[in-house]
């Protein structure tokens, strides 16, 4: 049989693995796994963003349209957004400011955002929980894929040197091992890179939306101090 014909049958990616020495292998396991974790992130993460991102529109628009803010938040306050959570800081924090005699206004307002502000960090904070390994998986795949075809580029050229023959069919295959190492870290790297810049993009809007709504109901209920004075 043709040399050539033996070493193309032998690089498809299973050969390829059962091809390749205990490091490689480890690399390449070690890298198919890190794929795996990348794209159950990826789904869950933008199913998230998703669900998070439509909620709250819509529970914003409903509270701007209510006409009782203690009756929405009775009725609506304990669903699972984000601004559910910013929304019942700040009445907290207004019903423990308000509660006494003598109501420090300028007090009030400063307590009203700092809690607002710290309940906006935190949902983003939640939100963003294992984008970092997607940044990680993105940096340091490529290089751990590099290694694995270091280390199998100085096996076949110690085997070459063994057989002291440099033909094709020798050369290819360890070659091709090694090389499909660098492969497997680049298919881990590169939706990794992709999914954290698309998903940082996402819950930036998320944190600015929270923002604003944080600055306007700060901004109603500084009203409220006033009429109260």
């Amino acid at each position: 049989m043709n040399p050539l014909a033996n070493a193309a049958s032998s690089l498809s990616p299973i050969s390829l693995f059962l091809q390749a020495d205990i490091v490689v292998r480890i690399v390449m396991i070690g890298l198919i796994l890190a794929s795996i974790w990348t794209w159950a992130i990826i789904v869950g993460h933008a199913l998230k963003i998703r669900r998070v991102s439509r909620g709250n529109a819509a529970f914003e628009r409903d509270f701007w349209k209510a006409g009782d803010i203690d009756s929405f938040f009775d009725a609506r306050g304990k669903e699972d957004l984000p601004s559910a959570r910013v929304l019942g800081a700040g009445i907290a924090e207004w019903r423990r400011s308000t509660s006494g005699a003598k109501v420090d206004r300028e007090g009030a307002r400063a307590r009203l955002a700092a809690v607002m502000q710290s309940a906006s960090t935190q949902e983003v904070d939640d939100l963003a929980a294992r984008l970092n390994i997607l940044a990680t998986i993105g940096s340091v795949a490529p290089f751990v894929g590099l290694f694995g075809t270091v280390w199998g580029i100085m096996r076949s050229f110690a085997d070459i040197a063994g057989a002291n023959n440099t033909s094709l069919a020798v050369v290819a295959p360890g070659i091709a091992e090694a090389l499909f190492a660098t492969a497997l870290g680049l298919f881990a790297a590169i939706p990794a890179v992709i999914a954290y810049n698309r998903m940082s993009y996402g819950i930036n809007r998320i944190e600015a939306r929270l923002e604003r709504f944080a600055s306007a109901f700060h901004g109603t209920l500084s009203r409220e101090l006033d009429r109260e004075a």
